[in-house]
């Protein structure tokens, strides 16, 4: 009998100190009571030992993890007799049992239940116990198929087959094409198309690209009937022209007689250039509460006419802002109401106003606000106090914004950095400034009684810059 068990795999469990061992079979001896392993592991590791002999005073239990397929299922009485030559008469009051698992490795014994061998033992509770275990443990075979213990999950199956072989990479990368799935992705190829019940669609669509028939878009959306000779062009691309200065004026006037008084203009005036200049002058990254001790300096320059009235405007804006302002108003025996107005809600600001170029600031200010010109009124240039304020302004070699200026042959007696119109422009001459333009707030069918074809260039803003195309 001890020949039918030959060729066959088993674990031997000798203990905690010597561990679990598992190997093929290759002797038993009854006399001796020893068995044989051929190509053993210990715990899972390859023994150095080509076979291990394990005597059976130290096997704690034994179990079969594949079976030799030459083995036959032995009778009731043979089995008994195979343990109880095999197991010695000292360990006869332990209950270990040795179980052989289903037979994987041939299909004969495919449907054999699993021969559990119990020891035979007097009778007693370790006696009914090992038969118990037994029928559950046929019962749970025959109803879901054998169950796999620990160590056959770990141990039993070989892991080191392929491990040798290389992973070929470029045989891999050979079958992805990544040509046509770029140009799939880009949309640069030809462009897959499916057909459905509403006609072809196209499969995907690029970033750039609407699903939605858009109309062209129409850039020239502002025509007037007298051109000023020049263009200029919004971000987006719009085109603004710039109307002569008699359109401007008669423009202005009918959006008084609607309703868009001078006050009103005024005031929209200094709020979109007062917004201008905090940009300018560094807007929140400037004004901050921790930045009081470095609040900026604008001077004011300004005459007594609209233009000037302007100006005041915008200071009243930027010291409600914070800003450190100083007014620029020469002493005249008479000035025009909006000035007077102006320089009253001016006065309750508490900055500072100067009637002499003597107590302006000597060193470079943050910005010069610009406002001594006229439309109405060119000689003024020919005044001391306008070219004492033009000269001042060019060696402090601060940045200046210019709002609303008057345009003629003559050359700017200040150099602005800056240019603010009001409405629409007017054709400034080719200088190094840049052009910006502010909504004051005049309807569109007050332009069409000028006959100015308008819509408004503006979009989220009040005031844009315009480009010199």
């Amino acid at each position: 009998m001890a020949t039918d068990w030959l060729g066959s795999v088993v674990s031997i469990n000798c203990g905690l100190t010597l561990g679990i061992y598992q190997g093929e079979v290759s002797s038993v001896d009854h006399a001796s009571q020893t068995i044989s392993l051929r190509q053993p592991y210990n715990n899972g590791v390859r023994c150095p030992l080509p076979e291990v002999t394990f005597s059976a005073i130290d096997i704690k239990e034994l179990k079969f993890l594949d079976i030799q397929n030459t083995v036959k299922k032995p009778s009731p009485g043979q089995r008994a007799a195979t343990e109880s030559s095999f197991i010695p008469s000292a360990r006869h009051g332990q209950s270990n049992r040795v179980a052989l698992p289903h037979v994987t490795s041939s299909s004969s014994h495919s449907s054999t239940a699993p021969i559990t061998i119990l020891r035979r033992a007097p009778t007693g509770p370790s006696n009914s116990r090992g038969a118990t275990q037994a029928t559950q443990k046929k019962n749970s075979v025959r109803n879901g198929g054998p169950t796999r213990t620990r160590d056959d999950e770990c141990f039993g199956a070989g892991t080191d087959e392929n491990m040798d072989a290389d992973f070929d990479f470029e045989g891999n990368l050979a079958l992805f094409d990544k040509a046509a799935v770029f140009s799939q992705i880009g949309g640069t190829g030809s462009r897959a198309q499916h057909h459905n019940t509403q006609g072809d669609q196209p499969l995907s669509y690029r970033h750039d690209e609407n699903i939605l028939e858009a109309k062209p878009v129409i850039y020239r959306q502002i025509t007037v009937p007298q051109h000023g000779g020049k263009e200029y062009c919004t971000d987006s691309g719009l085109v603004v022209p710039s109307v002569p200065y008699e359109l401007h004026k008669r423009l202005l006037a009918a959006a008084e007689r609607w309703g868009l008084s001078l006050e009103r203009r005024l005031e929209m005036t200094g709020v979109c250039s007062s917004q201008m200049a905090l940009t300018l002058l560094g807007g929140p990254n400037r004004l901050t509460p921790k930045n009081v001790h470095q609040r900026p300096t604008v001077v004011l320059l300004c005459g007594p006419h609209i233009q000037g009235a302007q100006g005041v405007s915008c200071g009243r804006h930027l010291a409600n802002h914070g800003v450190e302002v100083i007014l620029f108003l020469p002493n005249f025996v008479k000035m025009q109401e909006s000035v007077t107005g102006e320089v009253h809600l001016y006065s309750k600001t508490s900055s500072k106003q100067v009637a002499s170029v003597k107590d302006l600031p000597t060193s470079p200010v943050d910005l010069v606000i610009n406002c001594l010109d006229c439309h109405e009124n060119p000689l003024l240039r020919e005044q001391s106090w306008y070219q004492s304020a033009a000269d001042w302004s060019n060696q402090n070699r601060a940045p200046v914004l210019s709002i609303d200026p008057a345009i003629g042959g003559q050359h700017q007696a200040v150099e602005a950095k800056w240019t603010l119109f009001l409405g629409l422009p007017l054709p400034l001459a080719d200088t190094e400034s840049r052009v910006y333009l502010c909504d004051v707030g005049i309807p569109k069918l007050v332009f069409q009684e000028v006959g100015i074809c308008y819509h408004s260039p503006f979009g989220c803003k009040f005031v844009i810059p315009l480009h010199t195309p």
